[in-house]
């Protein structure tokens, strides 16, 4: 259920602000949120997976954190991530 390295790095290239940047809060959110919604498809085949379902629960926890930390610093940004990820908030 990994990230497969193509779709990896085409996500760090469209999110990055930079080359090669992995670490950026937005890079962040973006591969978690592509784990999650790979999870969760996982999960609508296999409903008594309750291993996968701890791990999608502490990506989502995960993500909160990383949204709001980047709301706190610079609203502009996460706004803008929040509309190319098509996230409600």
């Amino acid at each position: 259920m990994a990230l497969l390295t193509t779709a990896k790095q085409e996500i760090i290239k469209k999110f990055g602000t930079s080359s090669g940047d992995t670490g950026s809060p937005e890079v962040q959110v973006a591969l978690l949120t592509e784990k999650i919604n790979q999870l969760t498809e996982h999960l609508k085949v296999h409903k008594k997976d309750d291993h996968s379902r701890r791990g999608l629960l502490k990506m989502v926890s995960k993500r909160r954190r990383l949204l709001r930390y980047l709301m706190d610093k610079n609203e502009d940004r996460y706004k803008e991530l929040i509309g190319k990820l098509e996230l409600s908030k």
